[in-house]
């Protein structure tokens, strides 16, 4: 007798199946993350805190492995397009993590990880009042009595770190202890519960002298036996550019790409600069530039009048759909976030539902500083960063993404994504809003101020591309941090002072490409785009449908919306 065969699941059975498995998968994920949790707006975890012993990085290795399994063994070829793409997302990202706990392995080399994790922990339940706040500090009560047990974690993980990582963790520990002693007990001056507080008195200070001594054995035990390789070696790159981004191009084909649009925006730079004035050299006209910033009473209003223009702009010249009237709130970046930031967007998670609000920080001199300090930080509010910061964090950039976030088509596309996505159309809407005019007075294409935005925005641009020539050469043994340094001054048109903090961040941050990277890829895909749709294309359009996608790698996006798997760069 012939056997039957077995019929295929039914779309809709396979459908039901997968978004089990989904809700299974991130239940596990936030588990072991619950910092990234409270931030998403599932508040279930808010007196949770990750654990960092060697036994849970064992445990979430084994959960990333067997849940990989049964993915393997599920059949995803029924399900629709934009389901099976984030079959893939969910794929890639349990092959992310498990390339980052058994083959970088991060909490083995970076002390950082420890002191600054604990930091974020903390800074997720204050920033933004998602409950009344003695509930959110009984939360971060609970929090804080498990932090002393993260460096106990710390120095048995540890390993023979880089020493630039240990270098890293020991500058940033003044600010962190400052953190803990200033700027959360401030956060909740408004608690009155007598018992409450002293209970927060005590884990509080439990958590200052945690890292205290921690900052002693930093400088004391570890520093002289750090002597580990940074580097993550070209194979890891490899692998970690295609789980993170699915970006499958050689990386020597990439330095090539990096190099050419670096060396495209430093001639551009210079002929901007001598149509501005030809006797100057760029520095110059940039260190004017500088000079034109409003006082620090009027940086709020500055922000807020530039945000009202180009949303206007945007939506005259049919640029984007913003798909809310809300408009962030500009206010001075609160005490905690004061010495982390200069200016920032917070927005909320995507399942946040009690504080919804979208805060545009700004950072204001302090009144205790002298004239000169207050002169230096306002430079860095000239009016072409003032600008730049606002199309980049805000219109038509990271704010007008995450309100697109909300129509994503799935819980997956809400959670899970890419930074060469966010980060590059962030990158890519500062170009974008000037090369459609943005700034510039009607016929007047050499007008001096316009002139001086592009200035600005293509230094921003070869910072990323120095970011991005930088990432791939340290990690591949091609340049040392010192070259690494250099090269941010002499290529990429940045100060000394920036350049060591830029090089020294791609010790830790090898992928930093991803603003350039999602950039490029961005364009190319308008470009293809554009070719299909010809006379009906439309800059709306494209924009839109690139957005409602959520954020993930862009070759999905092309899939979508070019209908091939044609390359991404």
């Amino acid at each position: 007798m012939a056997q039957q065969a077995v019929a295929p699941p039914s779309s809709s059975a396979a459908l039901e199946s997968w978004n089990k498995l989904v809700d299974e998968y991130f239940d596990g994920f936030f588990g072991y993350h619950p910092s990234e949790a409270t931030a998403t707006g599932f508040h279930q975890y808010d007196t949770q805190l990750e654990d960092y012993s060697r036994k849970n990085i064992d445990q979430q290795i084994a959960f990333n492995r067997q849940f990989r399994a049964r993915l393997e063994k599920f059949d995803a070829s029924s399900l629709p397009l934009e389901a099976q793409q984030d079959y893939q997302l969910i794929v890639a990202s349990i092959n992310s993590t498990l390339l980052s706990l058994e083959s970088i392995r991060p909490w083995e080399k970076n002390p950082d990880r420890y002191s600054s994790g604990i930091t974020g922990s903390a800074f997720v339940i204050m920033s933004r009042k998602f409950a009344p706040p003695e509930d959110r500090l009984r939360s971060l009560i609970a929090r804080e009595k498990q932090m002393p047990a993260v460096f106990t974690a710390a120095r048995a993980n540890l390993n023979n770190p880089p020493k630039v990582y240990t270098q890293v963790a020991i500058e940033q520990m003044p600010g962190l202890i400052s953190f803990f002693q200033k700027d959360v007990p401030e956060a909740f001056a408004g608690v009155k519960d007598p018992a409450l507080l002293a209970e927060f008195k005590e884990s509080n200070q439990g958590v200052i002298s945690a890292l205290e001594k921690y900052q002693n054995f930093l400088q004391e035990d570890l520093l002289p036996i750090s002597q580990g390789d940074f580097r993550i070696g070209a194979e890891n790159y490899r692998k970690k550019l295609e789980y993170d981004e699915m970006v499958d191009t050689p990386l020597d084909r990439l330095l090539e790409i990096g190099y050419q649009d670096l060396r495209k925006n430093q001639q551009h730079f210079k002929e901007v600069a001598a149509q501005i004035d030809p006797k100057k050299t760029p520095q110059e006209i940039l260190d004017d530039l500088e000079k034109d910033h409003p006082t620090g009473d009027n940086l709020l209003q500055s922000f807020r009048d530039v945000l009202s223009g180009l949303r206007q702009y945007i939506e005259r010249n049919h640029i984007v759909t913003i798909p809310s009237q809300v408009m962030p709130i500009v206010e001075e970046t609160p005490p905690f976030a004061r010495a982390l930031t200069s200016a920032s967007m917070d927005t909320p998670g995507p399942y946040e539902t009690k504080a919804t609000e979208a805060y545009f920080n700004v950072t204001l001199p302090d009144a205790r500083w002298s004239k000169q300090q207050t002169e230096e930080w306002l430079q860095g509010f000239n009016r072409g960063t003032i600008i730049s910061t606002a199309v980049h964090e805000a219109f038509p950039g990271h704010y007008t993404q995450f309100l697109w976030l909300y129509h994503a088509p799935s819980k997956v596309r809400k959670l899970a994504g890419c930074a060469s996505n966010a980060e590059g159309w962030a990158h890519y809407t500062e170009q974008m809003m000037l090369d459609e005019g943005y700034g510039r007075p009607p016929g007047s294409p050499a007008d001096p101020r316009f002139l001086q935005l592009r200035l600005g925005q293509l230094q921003d641009a070869l910072l990323r591309d120095a970011r991005f020539i930088v990432g791939i050469s340290m990690h591949t043994g091609k340049m040392t941090l010192e070259q690494a340094t250099d090269f941010f001054v002499k290529d990429g048109y940045q100060t000394h002072a920036v350049a060591e903090r830029e090089a020294k961040r791609g010790t830790s941050d090898p992928t930093y490409l991803v603003y350039t990277l999602g950039k490029l890829q961005i364009m190319k895909l308008r470009e293809d785009y554009k070719q299909i749709k010809g006379d009906k294309f439309s800059l709306q359009e494209f924009h839109d449908t690139f957005l409602k996608q959520g954020f993930p790698p862009v070759k999905l996006i092309r899939e979508t919306m070019l209908g091939n798997n044609s390359p991404v760069l």
